[in-house]
């Protein structure tokens, strides 16, 4: 039986999709919040025959949808704030598509119990918008990840996407060391780093001198999806799909790139 405890259960997750939806915190989380007013007033309820985070997505597919969320002014800045400015011109329904197959885990058929749709519909959807992320300009990524047969597997991922990978770091000292040297154009970072140093410190570090996207990467995501602003908008839980790494490095570069547009 659905209780407020059981849908409080999967809101970090859907925060997390709300803002890389929209590219805003601010306007995921306005969008996120109508949805729950609208379970708490009945103007929509879970679908008894859908598991419930299934159920949970389909309400907020129908809230986001019909448009019905007046957020307010942004809080975001830099890449994020552009790509916001940006969203009208893209394909929403492929990126709903993409993100709800690869970065939160919903199978095609999942997926397309969210839409209300069949699944060849999502299939071609998420073609779609695997077309469009792919014409993304050329990336210089930064790894910073202590595990070596990690960093191997997250280097052969990101090459094959056409991008280049000009470092890698396993200590925070060193991550700073290599973006000043490097200038990236994204990052990829763990939080827990070989000689006990916090990835988010050097992540933090790194972005008080340059704006670039950031994609955690950990066993941890709790400790980054606390409630409490900044949040990342693009978070992987370990152990991860490659596909998951594929969808947000393009989701990544795919907000990013609008600054230059």
């Amino acid at each position: 039986m659905t209780t407020p405890h059981s849908i409080a259960a999967h809101l970090p997750l859907l925060r997390r999709y709300a803002r890389a939806l929209t590219g805003s915190q601010t306007s995921g989380d306005a969008y996120v919040a109508a949805t729950l007013r609208a379970l708490i007033a009945s103007d929509e309820a879970l679908d008894p025959d859908l598991p419930e985070r299934v159920a949970l997505y389909h309400v907020f597919y129908t809230i986001w949808t019909n448009g019905h969320v007046e957020p307010g002014p942004s809080d975001e800045t830099g890449a994020a704030a552009k790509a916001q400015e940006r969203l009208a011109a893209l394909t929403p329904r492929g990126r709903q598509a993409l993100l709800l197959t690869t970065v939160e885990g919903f199978s095609t058929a999942e997926a397309a119990r969210i839409f209300g749709a069949d699944v060849a519909a999502i299939e071609a959807l998420v073609t779609e918008a695997r077309a469009e992320i792919a014409r993304q300009t050329h990336a210089r990524v930064l790894i910073i990840e202590d595990e070596v047969l990690i960093a191997m597997d997250l280097r052969d991922i990101v090459s094959q996407l056409g991008h280049t990978v000009v470092a890698t770091a396993d200590t925070a000292a060193r991550a700073v060391a290599a973006a000043g040297v490097h200038g990236p154009d994204l990052i990829l970072a763990d939080i827990h780093l070989a000689d006990g140093s916090s990835g988010i410190e050097a992540v933090s570090e790194i972005l008080s001198r340059v704006s670039v996207p950031v994609i955690f990467i950990t066993a941890f995501p709790d400790r980054l999806l606390t409630g409490e602003r900044p949040e990342p908008t693009f978070l992987i839980a370990k152990p991860y799909a490659e596909d998951t790494v594929r969808a947000a490095v393009s989701q990544a570069l795919f907000f990013s790139s609008t600054a230059a547009m």
